[in-house]
């Protein structure tokens, strides 16, 4: 089960990262700050990614999820993004619930 929720996490963090350039290319003002948002949500998965033993991580990426849709403030694109991987963040608590009971 920790491996889904780092693989999860780990493909986050490389979607977020990837994501800057096309944001600004396609008419995404994107400033200083909100690339810093972007990288350091793609850190904080990396960094929960390598925290999936603990209990807590996942209750953590609950949260990134929902900080990165928060982040759709600072551009639409960042909610489609938390959109997407909430979904698929909830379907791997989906699947740790059905197989740990």
């Amino acid at each position: 089960m920790r491996g889904l929720g780092a693989g999860t996490l780990s493909l986050e963090a490389l979607v977020l990262l990837l994501a800057i350039q096309p944001i600004r290319v396609v008419g995404g003002d994107l400033g200083g700050a909100t690339i810093a948002v972007i990288v350091a949500l793609a850190v904080a998965a990396v960094v929960l990614a390598g925290m999936m033993r603990r209990h807590w991580a996942w209750h953590a990426g609950t949260v990134l999820q929902g900080a990165l849709m928060l982040a759709g403030l600072l551009h639409w694109s960042l909610l489609a993004l938390g959109i997407i991987f909430a979904v698929v963040w909830g379907y791997a608590l989906h699947v740790r619930r059905v197989i740990l009971g």
